[in-house]
């Protein structure tokens, strides 16, 4: 059981670290990779999962997902958007070679896949 714990603690550490490089590398979705890490962090550390949750940037957000049990469309409209326009402005202004142009973009569209498909659509309040 503690070998368990410790498994459940490093995969959480990997998924929240993948989770903040999406915040900043377009196409790599942030949404999955944080609450996963607060899942896994909720059954193997009160500790981590109450520092994650009471972090000032990603515990808010965790904690409405949590309330609502999903996202609104508008959320998810919003995220897909900001997350396409840092996609087009990183591919026009920054990439250069076509192979790593075609690697964000098929990141942005399976960031779009999760966020569309597998994050749950909740109703507006």
């Amino acid at each position: 059981m503690y070998f368990f714990k410790i498994f459940l603690i490093i995969l959480g550490s990997l998924s929240l670290i993948i989770g903040i490089m999406g915040i900043v590398i377009p196409g790599l979705p942030t949404t999955p990779f944080v609450l996963l890490a607060a899942s896994l962090y909720l059954r193997s550390s009160d500790r981590l999962y109450a520092k994650l949750i009471s972090n000032k940037f990603i515990g808010p957000y965790i904690q409405k997902y949590s309330i609502k049990n999903g996202m609104t469309l508008n959320s998810k409209l919003f995220s897909i958007l900001i997350m396409w326009i840092m996609i087009i402005i990183s591919a026009v202004f920054f990439l250069e070679t076509v192979h790593l142009i075609l690697i964000v973009l098929l990141m942005g569209m399976t960031g779009t896949l999760v966020m569309g498909f597998i994050v749950p659509t909740v109703k507006n309040e």
